[in-house]
């Protein structure tokens, strides 16, 4: 259950990253702070929920995009949680791109960097525990 909850705050503060990242280098890339916190949690719901779904489709009718459904699921995600009033606004299609690839290496360095040290914390408290 601790991992679960640890893999929702990863979650959640890498889509925030990702979003602010793109925010600070992208121009037509808006983020209006009174709906900042649902566009995180509309962000981080829809990835969770069409990573999986995009993969399964692609892996049975186009296997030569697999490599590419991070960015995909990642697009559509920015799309519906652009849908929400008062969150996030992206202008142009350039803007679109690049957001989708910004967002989706921030992403994927956030859950691949961030469980390492919150397991390692984890693991030594666990490990200092059993010495004493």
């Amino acid at each position: 259950m601790v991992r679960f909850l640890i893999r929702i705050a990863i979650s959640l503060v890498t889509a925030a990253l990702g979003l602010l990242v793109a925010s600070w280098i992208l121009t037509d890339f808006h983020i209006e702070w009174g709906g900042f916190l649902v566009a995180i949690v509309v962000f981080a719901i829809a990835q969770a929920v069409l990573a999986p779904f995009i993969f399964n489709v692609a892996r049975k009718y186009a296997s030569a995009i697999l490599g590419g459904i991070g960015l995909v699921s990642t697009f559509v995600a920015l799309l519906i949680a652009s849908l929400f009033p008062s969150g996030i606004r992206i202008e142009g299609v350039v803007t679109w791109v690049l957001a989708t690839l910004i967002v989706w290496i921030v992403t994927a360095l956030g859950a691949w960097l961030l469980p390492l040290v919150f397991l390692k914390e984890r693991a030594e408290k666990g490990r200092s525990a059993r010495r004493a």
